[in-house]
């Protein structure tokens, strides 16, 4: 035996005299044991005081923007496994491949006395500076490792548990690590599995972020597992060759020669365009691998390259890959990497149309790729109860998008409370906190004798929109952050507080973070709403502005058409007002042409006479009282007697709808 192995056992002698669980052999596991002869092997003393070194904040900030787009995918992750194992004394933290701890989520009965001092923003678990511990191990071995008690290496460590996953990119490189620790007598048994999962769903995230542009298949030999995290995920180039496998993929083809740059054909035996032409409209395709083993496959990301006609779709909000990996969800790319949405993915063009249970006439238009990746995003977003952030520029559909995320809540989360919108920029700010939150009677002068439950009770078990919320008084940016951190709502004059239960959505068109870097807005507010970000394009550079504009006039006029020169002018307006202007152009043309009788078409002439900065609007004016209250009654009708929402939609005051209501 030699001096390390001596050292290496004397060690676990120590510990287990000291009441570290072992094996019945005596000796911890080996990954535990290695662990431990690399860490004598650097000369670390298991007695000394650990002192970890931190980042500073420049450096800190480099390791983050490096580390973008994962950073993203495990803040949603960390956020799930904050109500998972909430109460339970726990902290949570990502770090980056050389094991810098970049997030950090506690509970707030967390505190590890001497232990917790290190564990901090910007510090470094490596195994070589920390010695075992789970995030410096994990990293290590490059696998899931659990770390009890005093088998850290420091003696410091002794009363703390870690379990912690490695995150693995779609070339199998480490790009980061997911950590869960807590007391050693509060630890879970499950806590390890769902690490495991939470890394596995960032894996598949990021394989289908880097892999957008390749075919990508799930398969498993039985069909109801092919939308769960059993899953295997193979990504395909446009030749057939292998770009991308997730380790369950590994696993299923273990035996063959699934590296990259294999062919498919020498995979399961048949071309894969034979393959795509079997795959009609989404259906499981029975393969057999080289070896002989039976599998399922199923289509959940198809690229330009796989044509419409071959009859290979992918439903919007039907994939697996987005219901065990959320990567639509998560699929920032838009965001993170500087490319377009529409190049981040390339979802089949359909519209999506809210669930029957959603408030009446709601419709979301996404023929657009990027838009929809937006509904994609929402969708998964609001399965896993998450905050969302909306953004984009003023009247590109944000809260019509919110609404389709409630009108999904409803439908495939069985939520039962109401859609409220809040327009931050509406309410008196000295007046905002007791609307949302609530007061109760006679707390101040003015209010209502019986009180008021406050607009986020209202949605109670529904969905909250909080539009405008760069506009949101910084005191009530800590209040907003309390209640998403406790889910718990106290009125304005009153002691009591009460649990409610809302999927929360923010809206802007401001760049949030210049707003943090001059002090409107707080950085943890921001980060806390911006879990999932989802972005809407401006109308002027989406691919679908003439499904668009058919879609709008029909809600406003359902006998009135678009001829195709009307729409080559449309095409050629900026539209820096987005659908609020080509609603209100739209309607001013139908009010000059002004066809009582039949079916309005409107022409390219009429279009032009309207549109700002053309000639004609003057003509267009002297017409704009001849089917004005028809049209205006008709909008009426269709937003369920709503002035506000007819003159929102129509572009008029709320006097003019009045005013043709009467007529």
């Amino acid at each position: 035996m030699n001096a390390l192995d001596e050292r290496t056992l004397a060690h676990a002698r120590a510990l287990r005299e000291r009441g570290v669980a072992m094996p019945p052999d005596g000796m911890p596991a080996g990954v535990i044991l290695d662990s431990w002869a690399r860490c004598m092997d650097v000369g670390l003393n298991a007695s000394a005081r650990l002192s970890v070194p931190v980042v500073d904040r420049s450096e800190l900030a480099q390791r983050r923007e490096r580390s973008d787009f994962v950073r993203r995918l495990a803040q949603a992750e960390l956020e799930t496994l904050s109500r998972q194992i909430s109460g339970s004394n726990f902290l949570l933290a990502f770090a980056d491949s050389a094991g810098v701890i970049l997030d950090l989520y506690a509970d707030n009965r967390f505190s590890m006395s001497s232990a917790d001092a290190g564990i901090v923003v910007g510090s470094c678990w490596s195994e070589s500076l920390a010695g075992t511990n789970g995030l410096g191990t994990a990293l290590a071995t490059a696998q899931a490792v659990a770390v009890t008690g005093l088998e850290h290496y420091f003696l410091q460590l002794g009363d703390v548990s870690c379990t912690a996953a490695p995150v693995h990119d779609a070339h199998g490189q480490i790009v980061g690590v997911l950590d869960a620790s807590s007391y050693y007598e509060s630890r879970q048994r499950h806590t390890q599995a769902l690490v495991q999962m939470a890394a596995t769903h960032i894996e598949n995230g990021l394989l289908a972020h880097q892999m957008r542009g390749h075919l990508v298949l799930a398969v498993h030999p039985r069909a109801e597992y092919l939308g769960t995290l059993s899953a295997g995920l193979l990504a395909f180039d446009g030749d057939g060759r292998l770009a991308a496998a997730n380790s369950h993929a590994r696993s299923l083809l273990s035996g063959l020669e699934a590296s990259r740059g294999t062919q498919f054909e020498e995979l399961f035996g048949e071309p894969l365009d034979q393959m795509l032409a079997r795959a009609h409209q989404g259906a499981d395709v029975r393969l057999r691998d080289a070896l002989g083993s039976a599998l399922l496959a199923r289509v959940v990301g198809r690229p330009a390259w796989v044509a419409p006609h071959s009859g290979v779709s992918l439903a919007v909000g039907a994939s697996p890959l987005e219901a065990s990996a959320l990567a639509p969800a998560l699929a920032l790319a838009a965001q993170t990497t500087g490319q377009g949405p529409a190049q981040a993915a390339a979802p089949s063009r359909q519209r999506l149309t809210a669930q029957a249970s959603a408030p009446a006439g709601i419709e979301f238009l996404a023929d657009d790729p990027a838009v929809q990746l937006a509904c994609q995003q929402v969708q998964a977003a609001v399965r896993l109860g998450v905050p969302i952030l909306l953004y984009g520029e003023t009247g590109t559909g944000k809260e019509m998008l919110a609404r389709h995320a409630h009108a999904h809540a409803m439908a495939a989360c069985a939520r039962k409370g109401e859609f409220v919108a809040v327009n931050c920029a509406a309410l008196p700010a000295d007046l905002f906190e007791a609307e949302l939150f609530g007061y109760v009677p006679g707390a101040f002068t003015g209010a209502r004798r019986e009180g008021s439950a406050g607009l986020i009770v209202a949605a109670d078990g529904g969905t909250l929109l909080l539009d405008e919320v760069r506009e949101l008084p910084l005191r009530l940016q800590a209040a907003l952050l309390r209640f998403m951190d406790e889910q718990t709502v106290r009125p304005v004059g009153g002691t009591k507080l009460r649990r409610v239960n809302v999927q929360l959505l923010a809206a802007t068109h401001a760049d949030l973070q210049a707003e943090v870097a001059a002090g409107n807005f707080r950085e943890d507010l921001m980060y806390r709403l911006n879990t999932v970000r989802v972005w809407l394009p401006p109308l002027r550079s989406r691919r679908d502005l003439a499904a668009a504009a058919r879609w709008v006039l029909h809600g406003m006029a359902p006998r009135a058409a678009l001829a195709d020169s009307a729409l080559a002018s449309l095409a050629h307006h900026s539209w820096p007002g987005n659908f609020r202007e080509l609603r209100s152009v739209l309607t001013r043309a139908l009010l000059a042409r002004g066809d009582e009788a039949g079916a309005p078409l409107l022409l390219a002439a009429d279009i032009d006479a309207v549109l700002p900065g053309h000639h004609g609007t003057a003509a267009a004016g002297s017409l704009l009282q001849r089917s004005a209250a028809e049209l205006v009654r008709t909008e009426f009708e269709r937003t369920g007697h709503s002035v506000s929402q007819t003159s929102r939609n129509l572009g008029i005051s709320r006097t003019t709808v009045y005013r043709h209501l009467r007529a």
